[in-house]
């Protein structure tokens, strides 16, 4: 019997869209509407939870991929938000995927926005983790912007940025990390320049006027918002906006978690995530 496909095994393909080679790993059934992960700040696709990506593949075609200039993905990192839903939408693209579902973590959740904002018919659903609108206020502070520029990245800034300081959320901290690691063949280390461009287009997205923000009034699409009630990353209250202004959102805080919410809480992110994908 042929041994399931989870992301342990899971070979990294690659496709040539809009002047970049994209590294990309496809899992999971291919009769439904594919959900496109867009992972948060410095990240590479070994940085999502084997968990969570195991769960929703077990029902869903999941696609996760590397932006221009992360892990094996070439060129060079652009530095704004909407130079990087355009290369999202090149490799949709390239992969003749008609329509999507779209979950964005952190970074990716700005992306993901834009994305809503720029190709509407092209999105059926979006999820938005850890994450903020245009203008979002709070984001990165001095003592988180200095833990996410580590290279590389140790064990405890990635504890200190995603999991707040308990003993029940670091546990469960330090369980994703030895899920994360599992993975034998993995993705390279953000570099410097990634790192400096993902962080310089935060900064942009968060200085974005109100008038941007009041696009999200116009976003049709459901939309679930998912956080941790302590979030130091994207301060948790950019959720509550978010779900305030989006027609259609549906909001869920995990408790005593931060800013790897659905890391913490995997069982429990798959479950709603499923169930808001699986809606009519």
């Amino acid at each position: 019997m042929p041994r399931p496909l989870t992301h342990a095994i899971a070979s990294t393909r690659f496709v040539e869209a809009a002047g970049a080679r994209f590294a990309h790993r496809r899992l999971g059934p291919d009769d439904a509407v594919p959900l496109i992960l867009l992972q948060h700040c410095r990240g590479n696709m070994d940085d999502w939870d084997p968990e969570v990506i195991d769960g929703l593949s077990a029902e869903r075609s999941v696609i996760l991929f590397d932006g221009r200039g992360i892990g094996r993905s070439s060129g060079l990192t652009p530095d704004s938000i909407a130079d990087m839903a355009t290369d999202a939408f090149s490799f949709i693209e390239a992969l003749d995927l008609p329509r999507v579902d779209v979950l964005g973590l952190c970074l990716g959740g700005m992306v993901a926005q834009q994305m809503a904002f720029d190709r509407p018919a092209l999105i059926r659903r979006i999820i938005l983790v850890g994450t903020g609108g245009p203008g979002a206020a709070g984001m990165f502070g001095p003592e988180v912007a200095i833990a996410a520029a580590k290279v590389p990245l140790d064990t405890d800034s990635r504890l200190f940025l995603f999991f707040p300081p308990t003993a029940a959320s670091q546990a469960a901290g330090t369980r994703y990390v030895q899920r994360m690691r599992a993975r034998a063949d993995r993705e390279p280390e953000a570099t410097p320049h990634t790192i400096g461009s993902h962080l310089a287009a935060i900064r942009s997205w968060g200085e974005t006027n109100g008038e941007t923000f009041a696009r999200l009034k116009q976003v049709d699409q459901p939309v679930l918002v998912v956080n941790g009630t302590h979030d130091i990353v994207i301060p948790t209250f950019n959720a509550y906006a978010l779900s305030q202004q989006l027609p259609k959102a549906h909001l869920i805080l995990y408790p005593d978690a931060g800013h790897g919410s659905l890391f913490q809480y995997p069982d429990w992110f798959v479950q709603d995530a499923l169930r808001f994908l699986g809606r009519d």
